[in-house]
């Protein structure tokens, strides 16, 4: 037994374990020999166990070819014992081998968040889903605050006073049915400039209503909420929707948390494009920070996603324009960050839309409206931001146009898919999300919510997203690059995120819903039965796993001077543990792909 605990104690995934646990692993672990050609895994059969070579050596095979090699210390089997799909893989002893069978460690270990099953401790497979919170995932309840409560009558001054009795920074206020809050820096902003009274009734300074948030969010959640909104408070309320206390800014403990708030205070409070480019330019060392203090890869893509939003609309309020002020008008963002889930180095993808003329204040002039949307976008790209290079910018005619003429042109695409660029648009129009005016943006996505049942158009849709395959043709290393400047390696974009991240668009649209991330999409498919809970689980563990890589190596690139492409990754840039990991998670998407290609048209709803 301590031979093995020693062995297993040397290397991932189990070299972060505590003797312990090892000791539990070990213990429920038992010891196979194989002879030369004999099966250890069977094609087809799901998994129960993890295997660990011990001596000799394991051959992978799919469709009759090796396609990998295990050596002594190598586990097989993690992706596939985790999302419950059965591998199309045969394993088989190359040469004459001893191995370790170890059950479902989840089940074990006390603290299965140990085990590394990529090079990144945080990027974390299913195994530890919902095993410990970080610190910035604690729950709320341990966070509020004890609510200050006064009527809607009471006066400013009494307010005031019982606020400093309770030592607290802030007041709930009963209006009618509704809660108001009024924080401290209402009476410094409203009362020390005479605009309300220590007399007034506490209504003239309230937010009603005042924004809350469930105590099943977490930290990371009330973060995201508060730099959404820009406020430095919250109502949390608990599983009944009764308030249960107030969170600030400052209860969400640690720099690491609080840094996206003082960055988005300081774009609030920006007066000029200037102010507004220094407060912009903290960003990169926010979330190599944010990545440091260990907040989930996920998380800190909606942490970006919402700092890039409020510089937007701080652009937009900074300088007068005439022609969009003149005509009601919706921004629009695109792509990535329209999911939420943008990468530390991605474009800035926008549109815009404005009302056709029985329904605007004025008469819309498209060239003028352009002039101005690329005006506001020099501004975005002196804040540091990168516009789009493929012209998915919001002065582009293409994706700048009148409601009506969007709604149609969607149409458009959805009866004919095969014209130009029909699917690409149909998919950018997915993804999207409106910033300003969200009732016209959404027309945008009302239109798939609408016009997108035909089956020759949902097929063309999922052949474009099956398009983006999986690099899965190899042995022992990724397919990769064979010339040019990034030969050798393999893009992760294309080859590790695009065909998730494509699927879940694709079952979007069927679904007639495309609000959400990558994973709140795999999801909701799950619950219509687009996909299996297994296929769920696999697709979004491979994106956020695939994510945080990506995410990690973009926040590790150096701010200035030439630098690598880092979504280009060489083999040999990754420990063998993540190699292998990476291989597994390709060949189980690929496996969701081919079922879904096949059995698409009896998932879809009625």
């Amino acid at each position: 037994m301590r031979e093995f605990e020693e062995f297993l104690g040397a290397q991932a995934p189990f070299d972060a374990l505590d003797a312990e646990d090892l000791a539990r692993l070990v213990a429920h672990a038992e010891v196979e020999y194989f002879a030369t050609g004999a099966t250890v895994v069977a094609e087809e059969v799901p998994l129960r166990h993890l295997w660990v070579v011990r001596t000799g050596a394991l051959e992978v095979v799919e469709a009759g070819a090796a396609v990998d090699l295990l050596g002594p210390g190598d586990t097989f089997g993690a992706v596939w014992l985790l999302s419950g799909l059965a591998p199309p893989l045969l394993v088989r002893a190359g040469e004459d081998s001893l191995c370790l069978r170890i059950p479902d460690p989840r089940t074990l270990l006390a603290h299965p968040e140990r085990l590394r099953f990529t090079a990144s401790g945080r990027a974390r497979t299913r195994l530890v889903a919902g095993a410990g919170a970080g610190r910035a995932d604690q729950p709320l309840h341990r966070l509020v605050r004890p609510i200050v409560w006064c009527a809607g009558t009471d006066r400013v001054r009494d307010v005031a006073e019982r606020i400093g009795a309770a030592g607290q920074s802030c007041a709930l206020v009963r209006i009618g049915a509704e809660i108001g809050i009024v924080t401290d820096a209402d009476f410094r902003r409203r009362v020390a400039t005479g605009e309300a009274g220590p007399d007034s009734p506490v209504t003239a300074l309230a937010t009603v209503p005042a924004l809350g948030i469930e105590e099943a969010a977490g930290q990371a959640g009330a973060l995201l909420r508060m730099l959404e909104r820009g406020v430095h408070h919250l109502v949390v309320n608990d599983a009944a929707g009764n308030a249960a206390g107030v969170l600030r800014a400052v209860d969400l403990a640690g720099a690491e948390v609080r840094d996206p708030l003082l960055i988005r205070s300081a774009i609030d409070e920006a007066r000029s494009v200037d102010e507004l480019a220094a407060a912009c330019r903290l960003l990169p060392a926010m979330l190599r920070e944010l990545d440091a203090a260990g907040l989930p890869a996920t998380h800190i893509g909606a942490v970006h996603a919402a700092v890039v939003d409020a510089a937007l609309r701080r652009v937009l309020r900074l300088q007068e324009r005439p022609a969009l002020g003149g005509v009601r008008h919706s921004w629009v963002v695109l792509g990535s960050l329209a999911r939420r889930e943008p990468l530390p180095l991605s474009d800035v993808d926008t549109a815009l839309i404005w009302a056709d003329p029985p329904d605007g204040a004025g008469t819309a002039d498209p060239a003028a409206l352009r002039t101005e949307a690329r005006e506001v976008l020099r501004a975005l790209q002196h804040c540091g931001f990168t516009l789009c290079a493929n012209g998915a910018n919001a002065h582009n005619p293409v994706f700048s146009r009148a409601r009506a003429d969007w709604i149609a042109a969607a149409r458009g695409w959805q009866h004919d898919p095969t014209q130009d660029n029909a699917l690409l648009l149909s998919a950018m129009v997915a993804d999207s999300r409106p910033l300003t005016d969200p009732a016209l943006g959404a027309s945008l996505t009302e239109s798939i919510r609408s016009h997108t049942r035909t089956s020759q158009f949902l097929r063309a849709l999922l052949d474009e997203a099956l398009c983006w395959r999986p690099p899965i043709g190899f042995v022992r290393d990724f397919v990769v690059q064979h010339s040019g400047e990034h030969r050798g390696r393999l893009d992760l974009k294309p080859g590790g995120l695009t065909p998730i991240v494509a699927l879940a668009r694709w079952i979007a649209i069927a679904a007639g819903d495309a609000g959400g991330t990558t994973v709140e999409r795999l999801r909701r498919g799950a619950a219509l039965g687009l996909l299996t809970a297994d296929e769920t689980d696999t697709l979004a563990g491979g994106f956020e796993s695939i994510y945080h890589l990506l995410l990690r190596r973009e926040t590790r690139t150096p701010p200035a001077g030439p630098a690598p492409d880092p979504t280009f990754i060489a083999p040999g840039e990754l420990d063998t543990l993540t190699r292998r990991h990476l291989r597994e998670t390709f060949r189980a998407v690929a496996l969701v792909q081919a079922r879904v290609d096949r059995t698409w048209l009896q998932r879809l709803p009625g």
